[in-house]
């Protein structure tokens, strides 16, 4: 149900029915979702819940984690009475960004970039990079995937690795 209220909520013409499907993606799952321009391909983890998204637009292969925001960060300033840092971000093909992580402004994620969990972002990103902490960059590693990756785990693997971890723990004086 999530993937199609996406579909309805980003793709339909029909006003009335993108609005229907923006409120129960709300309802349902706690999230928003107004891009301007988003591709058919980008994919959303955990049904996106806790999001917020907004943005000018998310290229292909885009995979958004859960309790992330994207949006503006624009500010009135009163004494010259305009708007400044007006606009969304612009996220590249192949970005993944990870759980709690917030991308802010007119800024762009420059593709095959990782935003790390709990990064905040509002400065233009470079490709091929992993945003951490505050603003922070370092070149992303060729030979890895960080967070996710097509081929995931099966859930029998993750449940084998916490049980380890549990019996390593139970044995250990942490």
């Amino acid at each position: 149900m999530f993937e199609k209220l996406v579909k309805m909520n980003c793709y339909s013409k029909n006003r009335m029915l993108r609005e229907a499907a923006g409120n129960l993606l709300e309802k349902c799952y706690c999230c928003e979702i107004k891009c301007a321009e988003m591709d058919k391909s980008v994919l959303f983890a955990h049904h996106a819940r806790g999001c917020t998204i907004i943005a000018a637009k998310i290229c292909e292969n885009v995979v958004i984690f859960q309790n992330v925001t994207i949006g503006t960060n624009m500010r009135f300033n009163k004494v010259s009475s305009e708007w400044e840092n007006v606009g969304n971000p612009i996220i590249c093909k192949n970005v993944v960004i990870a759980d709690g992580a917030k991308i802010l402004g007119p800024i762009i994620i420059g593709e095959n970039s990782v935003v790390g969990a709990g990064a905040i972002v509002t400065k233009d990103m470079p490709a091929n990079s992993i945003a951490y902490g505050v603003n922070q960059f370092k070149p992303k590693d060729a030979h890895y995937d960080l967070v996710f990756n097509p081929n995931m785990l099966n859930s029998e693997a993750l449940i084998d690795a916490n049980n380890k971890l549990v019996e390593k723990f139970k044995s250990s004086e942490l």
